[in-house]
């Protein structure tokens, strides 16, 4: 099995370091706001040659990563 994070890259001087898709300026965030507005992997990939699929599941791999490492304190 692949590694989803080897398709991740964060560099300062890209994206002011934001997460992004290796190789491209395609941020994860953009990845997930695509998602949320009903496009389709399919979609999304006919409409960003760059991206593949493993790219798109690599994204949502990286979101649920950081999800579960949030820290939302003492709730009530």
């Amino acid at each position: 099995m692949e590694q989803l994070a080897s398709y991740i890259s964060m560099e300062p001087d890209i994206r002011f370091g934001k997460p992004r898709i290796k190789g491209t300026r395609i941020a994860i965030a953009d990845i997930l706001q695509w998602l949320a507005s009903g496009m389709s992997i399919p979609e999304i990939t006919d409409n960003y040659p760059l991206l593949q699929e493993i790219h798109i599941r690599a994204a949502l791999g990286f979101a649920a990563n950081r999800e579960v490492h949030i820290d939302i304190g003492n709730p009530v």
